[in-house]
């Protein structure tokens, strides 16, 4: 009987990404599990083929291999696999498959080195305001964290004792188990993976290693960022588990609302109110723009609200010096109000002497519903 194509295995397109690829591995190994399937032995059956076909297309030389020539470039019966010359793919095996996929949830894998767990990434959201992200700034910032335990170095022992290898797991931080026909590995539970216990603990850190405290850090905000953007410090997280590595650190930038400007991308915008008298004679109207200048704008005779003008490489700069976008004031005619008895007669006045052709749009909306209506 053929063997199922490996892509219809793991239900993806043959154009599937690499993390497209182990995310359906991952939901269909959970699905099939021998430990949430026992005594199943379709569920088996299903599992072992979906770790076949992961564990070919997720290299790129074998599944440029399978998808040239399928299973024959890998059973021995043509194929480059066949013959002098060809590739030589050996299998990996479920548990290394396992630890792709698991590694993380699971102490760190069977590759982690025992007892140096890296530390946690940290996250930090700051607010600027737009001026900060048009000039770019250098700000500090306090940060909760945990650093490296002065009194043990951060090894978690006491002075002049030192970490003992763990009985349980012998050092290896994992303890396998058979079940069916499959070697399950698991975190060691004596000692949480680290392969080593520690009998006395430092009195500082309690054994962990690393302490709380606070810690301030400089950090270079540059021109252009946006809403979301995100700045790594590496190293700069949780100090890791008794020595370990530490994690990193993410600022998550958000952007105040700004009085005056509204911004999209590189594009900045900003509502100008203008009289009647300035929209209907025109003139020119000073507006301030980013950074502490300003800019004047000439208004056209009979401009209508709403009007757009356009002040190139007056808005916002480009993250690493991609460009300069540009500044969009719209002209937003007011009607006035609180009129005086005489401002009011010279209004009615200017509406006698007013024609059709003195307000073209409302002379054509009103005619098209004249015509509507008839």
């Amino acid at each position: 009987m053929s063997k199922k194509c490996f892509y219809d295995v793991l239900g993806v397109d043959r154009s599937a990404s690499e993390a497209e690829l182990k995310s359906a591995y991952r939901k269909l190994a959970m699905k099939f599990h021998p430990d949430r399937n026992p005594d199943n032995p379709e569920a088996e059956k299903k599992f072992k083929e979906c770790g076949e076909a992961y564990d070919i297309l997720k290299d790129e030389q074998k599944r440029a291999a399978y998808d040239q020539f399928g299973h024959a470039a890998f059973d021995g019966t043509g194929g480059p696999g066949a013959g002098p010359g060809g590739f030589d793919f050996s299998s990996t095996g479920f548990a290394d498959v396992f630890d792709d996929l698991f590694g993380d949830f699971m102490g760190g894998g069977r590759r982690q080195s025992q007892g140096r767990n890296r530390g946690n990434d940290l996250r930090y959201n700051m607010e600027i305001t737009l001026e900060d992200a048009f000039e770019g700034k250098k700000a500090d910032i306090r940060v909760p964290s945990t650093i490296n335990c002065d009194t043990c170095d951060g090894s978690g022992s006491a002075e002049g004792t030192q970490a003992v290898s763990c009985p349980t797991c012998h050092g290896r931080g994992r303890v396998r188990a058979q079940q069916g026909f499959f070697t399950v590995e698991r975190t060691c539970p004596s000692c949480q993976g680290q392969g080593q216990i520690i009998k006395d603990p430092c009195k500082s850190c309690g054994g962990a290693g690393r302490v709380k405290r606070d810690r301030t850090l400089s950090v270079n905000i540059p021109q252009g960022v946006e809403e979301g953007t995100r700045i790594r410090l590496a190293g700069e997280g949780e100090a890791g588990l008794r020595g370990g590595p530490p994690g990193d650190l993410y600022i998550f930038l958000s952007i105040a609302p700004h009085d005056l400007f509204q911004r999209d991308g590189k594009d900045l915008y900003c509502r100008v109110p203008i009289s009647l008298v300035q929209a209907a004679l025109g003139g020119q109207v000073e507006v301030p723009t980013l950074g502490g200048g300003r800019a004047r704008v000439s208004i056209p005779e009979g401009t209508q609200s709403g009007r757009q003008f356009r002040l190139r490489g007056k808005g916002m700069p480009g993250l690493r010096g991609q460009g300069q976008g540009d500044l969009y004031i719209q002209a937003i005619a007011e009607t006035p109000v609180k009129l005086s008895r005489k401002q009011k007669e010279l209004l009615r006045q200017f509406e006698d002497e007013s024609t059709d052709k003195n307000s073209p749009e409302s002379a054509g909306f009103f005619s098209k519903v004249k015509d509507f209506f008839n």
